[in-house]
C-alpha cells in the first residue's frame, strides 16, 4: 500500500525510492526457472492453484519472448491484472510490504506496488529495455490516494504509456487526467515527475541494505530455500 502525502515526504522516503531503485537495477536474469524444491513449498503453503500460476507465469515467458513489445505490454499487463488486488495489512499483516514476484504470483494478489513490480520484472525478462520503463507514484485523484503504476516510453517519445491495474486499457500518460505523478524509477535513476512526461532526474540509483535483503529473499526463493 502507498500512503498518501508522497510529496512532502522526507530524506527517509527519498531513500526508499532510491533503495527500489537499486534493487531493480540488479540483473534478474534466470530467476525465472521454478525449482522443484520452491513449487513444493508453494503447494505446502498456498496449494496447487498457486502452482498453476506460477507455471503460468513461466509459460507467458517463455511463449512471449518473440511478440513485439507493444505485444509484450499488453499480453504482460492484461496476465497480472488477473490477480487480485489487496492492501498490505490485510494482506501480509504489515503496513508496507514489497512483495517479490514469486510472493506475489503463490499469494495470487498484492498491492499496487506488487503489481507494478512484477509486470516491470516480467518485461525485462522479455527483453525490454531498461530506460523505457519507470515504475511511477501518483496520486489518483478519483479515490484521493497514492497509487502506483509501470510507465513505458516507447522509442523516441517523452510521453509514457501508462500500464495499471486498475485501468485495464494502456494508454498515454496525457489521457489519465486521474493520475498525479510525484515520483518515478527504474534501475538506472530516480526523477520528479510533476508532469505527465519524462520529468526531472534527481538522483541515481543506489543500493540500500533493506532492498539487498529483499534481493537475498529473490535469490533463496530461487533456490527453494524459502517462501
Amino acid at each position: 500500500m502507498v500512503t498518501l502525502g508522497i510529496a512532502a515526504r522526507t530524506k527517509h522516503q527519498l531513500g526508499l525510492f532510491l533503495a527500489i531503485a537499486g534493487l531493480l537495477s540488479l540483473t534478474w536474469a534466470n530467476e525465472l526457472s521454478l525449482s522443484q524444491a520452491l513449487l513444493q513449498q508453494v503447494q505446502t503453503s498456498y496449494g496447487q492453484t498457486a502452482v498453476n500460476r506460477l507455471k503460468q507465469w513461466q509459460q507467458l515467458v517463455e511463449k512471449s519472448q518473440h511478440l513485439p513489445e507493444p505485444e509484450k505490454l499488453k499480453t504482460v499487463n492484461k496476465f497480472f491484472n488477473q490477480l487480485g488486488f489487496v492492501n498490505d495489512i490485510d494482506h501480509w499483516k504489515k503496513e508496507d510490504y514489497w512483495a517479490t514476484p514469486v510472493e506475489f504470483m503463490a499469494s495470487g494478489a498484492g498491492d499496487c506496488e506488487d503489481f507494478s513490480i512484477a509486470k516491470y520484472f516480467t518485461l525485462r525478462l522479455l527483453g525490454v529495455a531498461d530506460k523505457k520503463m519507470r515504475i511511477t507514484y501518483v496520486k489518483a485523484l478519483s479515490l484521493n490516494q497514492a497509487h502506483m503504476v509501470l510507465s513505458y516510453f516507447p522509442e523516441g517519445q517523452r510521453i509514457p504509456l501508462v500500464l495499471d491495474n486498475l485501468v485495464g486499457e494502456i494508454v498515454p500518460a496525457t489521457q489519465r487526467k486521474d493520475l498525479l505523478p510525484v515520483y518515478n524509477f527504474n534501475g538506472d535513476g530516480l526523477w520528479l515527475a510533476k508532469q505527465r512526461g519524462e520529468g526531472k532526474r534527481v538522483g541515481k540509483s543506489t543500493r540500500i541494505s533493506l532492498w539487498v535483503e529483499l534481493r537475498e529473499r529473490m535469490l533463496k526463493q530461487q533456490r527453494g530455500e524459502e517462501l
